[in-house]
């Protein structure tokens, strides 16, 4: 899911064949993919009741004979209704109260009648005392709740805004404890009425972040690739999606985070990714990313904006690993999304550093085979930025080099450019550190840097790189000593004899 575009190596060094090398990357890739398998993020979401007049529960009372006492007195009907359902509601924030509820005799059937009759409050109050039993984790809980679903699904389609979100909120909270209740909700409709629903009521933010919820809820089945995710591609969702990544701040982030993680979802898990590419996933969510890069770069870094970041930086990087960078570099539009992603490295890396990992390694993916987007790289001026986050650690400096040798790789005029940037001094720190991962990195592009431009040479042994690289040398082991003998030998003759 997460494939990782390899540096290039300009010649093979000594003793190295090229098939053992590609081998070798290709094992890399295979552990960096598995480590990289996203946290599953599905969680319930619970709207609290805006009414002052809510009855107090007493603390001490049992919440088992609370319920076995309000579905008598619902069952029984009367003047005093509404209020009873009030304190149902409140009643049903309990887990035992939950699981007592479902075990009373007719009492969902007392519940459907509620939401299906003609009283609106009511109906409003029935599906407040189911959003909060589809808080329960308990997979009898929710399939209990499976008689009142297609009522659910209808309301999408109506009603006020409370109450449409209410249903929408309840349905995702159902979607992710049972395979029953989720195959259910499918064949009842449920993906054509959340792009019916989110298509009527584009405009309105709180409807537009509480299907991206739901929908991002079903998205997170094991088995969304097979069974769920055909069905969304071929419903239109995907398009509707998209239009809510804009860089209108008016919009707000809750909803654009909402939708954003639903297309990371759908791009991790689908093997062709043609059609959202066709769609303009690729040019949407870059955009975006350039404007949430260039308001972080001017200090208007708002909170929780990360969470946007994350599933647009993940998106990016899976449809740029999807195919050839040179043909999709055109798909990203503006170049300026280098320098974006550069200013959220930058921005994130003390507070969050996985996130600034995330960006680089959108950047490698950017350079790995378009040699425009690395003469952009250096145009913009971007390698001394990338050098000053080297030292940071967590996979950022692997990523920086991995970059750098990506740059290196396309052309000797690059390695010329990239040792006038300072990277033959960086490189010598990063060869100091005790990390053999880093170290043999930094040899590798050291290694493309020499082979293209000599002046990195002179500059190395200006550095005292040579005493570094025979401390390598001696200190290092296996693939390490190989590469610093090879450099020592073949690529910096003169000076290894004179010292």
């Amino acid at each position: 899911m997460w494939r990782l575009s390899s540096v290039r190596h300009k010649a093979v060094p000594q003793g190295r064949s090229s098939e053992e090398l590609k081998l070798k990357r290709r094992g890399h890739e295979k552990v960096l993919r598995q480590a990289r398998k996203d946290q599953q993020l599905v969680s319930k979401r619970l709207l609290l009741s805006e009414d002052g007049d809510e009855p107090q529960t007493p603390m001490d009372a049992n919440p088992g004979d609370q319920v076995v006492n309000l579905v008598l007195q619902l069952q029984h009907g009367g003047p005093g209704k509404e209020h009873h359902l009030k304190a149902l509601i409140k009643t049903l924030r309990n887990p035992t109260a939950q699981t007592m509820f479902t075990k009373q005799e007719n009492s969902m059937h007392l519940l459907v009648g509620l939401l299906s009759g003609s009283q609106a409050q009511w109906r409003l109050l029935a599906v407040h005392c189911l959003h909060e039993l589809s808080q329960s984790h308990q997979p009898n809980v929710t399939q209990a709740c499976l008689p009142a679903t297609p009522y659910l699904l209808t309301y999408l389609s109506g009603q006020s805004t409370k109450f449409t979100e209410l249903c929408l909120y309840t349905l995702g909270n159902l979607c992710p404890d049972s395979d029953v209740v989720r195959d259910k909700l499918l064949a009842q409709g449920i993906i054509p009425a959340l792009k019916n629903c989110m298509e009527s009521q584009r405009h309105n933010l709180a409807i537009v972040e509480a299907v991206g919820f739901t929908l991002s809820q079903l998205l997170q089945a094991k088995d969304a690739a097979e069974t769920i995710i055909p069905m969304i591609l071929a419903s239109g969702l995907p398009s509707l999606l998209l239009s809510v990544l804009t860089p209108d701040p008016q919009f707000g982030l809750a909803p654009a985070i909402e939708c954003a993680w639903c297309l990371h979802y759908l791009i991790c898990s689908t093997m062709d990714k043609s059609s959202l590419r066709a769609e303009g996933a690729l040019s949407r969510c870059s955009s975006l990313l350039v404007s949430l890069g260039g308001a972080v770069s001017q200090g208007n870094k708002e909170e929780g904006m990360e969470l946007l970041v994350w599933p647009l930086l993940r998106s990016v990087g899976n449809l740029l690993s999807s195919g050839p960078t040179e043909e999709l570099s055109s798909q990203v539009g503006d170049l300026h999304l280098l320098s974006a992603l550069c200013a959220l490295a930058r921005a994130y890396h003390p507070s969050h550093p996985a996130l600034a990992r995330e960006s680089i390694w959108v950047l490698n993916n950017l350079t790995a085979d378009s040699s425009e987007l690395c003469a952009a790289l250096l145009d913009l001026n971007l390698v001394p930025e990338l050098l000053q986050l080297l030292p940071c650690s967590q996979g950022i400096n692997t990523m920086i080099l991995r970059v750098l040798g990506n740059v290196a790789h396309k052309s000797n005029t690059f390695c010329s450019r990239l040792a006038q940037s300072g990277v033959v001094a960086s490189l010598c720190a990063t060869l100091r550190l005790s990390e053999p991962g880093i170290v043999v990195l930094s040899l590798e592009v050291f290694f493309m840097l020499v082979s293209g431009c000599p002046q990195a040479a002179e500059e190395f042994v200006k550095q005292n790189g040579v005493s570094l690289l025979k401390a390598v040398q001696c200190n290092g082991e296996g693939e390490i000593r190989q590469r610093a003998a090879h450099l020592l030998v073949h690529h910096l003759p003169s000076q290894h004899t004179a010292q």
